[in-house]
């Protein structure tokens, strides 16, 4: 009997002491003496998104003051060449400075037609593509900045008429009527030839030259604080 006994004991024992065990309240995580937790020090990815800074609408019509990096013109430039510039002035939204001073600007040549020298009118028209704004680059949609030559009638004329004029006193001071018809269709001559000497008018817009474009779609900056 005594010895059954000793078997229960045991095999109770083991199960009393699992049950004690258990009972005990763990003690809290944190600091030693029981205080709260510390903070992490960084927080979590849904925190973060949570507390990143939204982005700011720049509207469609907002000015982009740009300073030309290079020279562009209508005789060495072709359509689809690029060319860069800096913001003139920052880009400011309710107050608050959203593209700063002297960003980057790019944009390309939509359109450029050479002057001919007795015919056809210098035409220059420039768009911007991108910029980069707080370490970030931006694609753009603005308005074109255009630029049409002189027409070369004016010009032509008085080149031409000019030179008939002076050709007609010479050939009349030489041999009388007959020499002044003969002068006089020399010297037109010679004015045609002059006027498709310096009649070129191409459109050069050097560097520095300040343009002023608009956005034509409004425009999603991330503004850092």
């Amino acid at each position: 009997m005594m010895r059954h006994k000793g078997k229960v004991a045991a095999c109770v024992l083991p199960l009393l002491l699992a049950l004690a065990g258990c009972s005990q309240t763990p003690q809290a995580s944190g600091t030693p003496d029981g205080g709260a937790p510390a903070a992490p020090d960084k927080p979590g990815v849904l925190g973060r998104i949570f507390e990143s800074t939204p982005p700011v609408i720049v509207p469609a019509g907002t000015a982009l003051d740009v300073v030309l990096n290079q020279t562009i013109s209508s005789g060495e430039n072709r359509p689809g060449d690029s060319f860069e510039a800096t913001l003139a002035r920052p880009v400011v939204v309710d107050g608050k400075t959203v593209i700063p001073r002297d960003s980057v600007v790019r944009g390309h040549v939509a359109d450029a037609e050479g002057s001919g020298r007795l015919k056809g009118v210098a035409q220059l028209d420039l768009t911007l593509d991108s910029l980069e704004a707080n370490g970030t680059s931006y694609n753009l949609a603005t308005s074109h900045v255009s630029r049409t030559g002189e027409n070369h009638n004016k010009h032509n004329g008085e080149f031409i008429g000019g030179g008939a004029g002076v050709g007609a006193i010479i050939g009349g001071i030489a041999g009388g009527g007959k020499g002044a018809l003969i002068g006089g269709a020399a010297g037109a001559g010679a004015g045609t030839g002059a006027a498709a000497y310096t009649g070129k008018k191409d459109i050069r817009i050097p560097a520095e030259t300040r343009l002023l474009f608009q956005l034509s779609e409004p425009l999603s900056v991330t503004v850092k604080d």
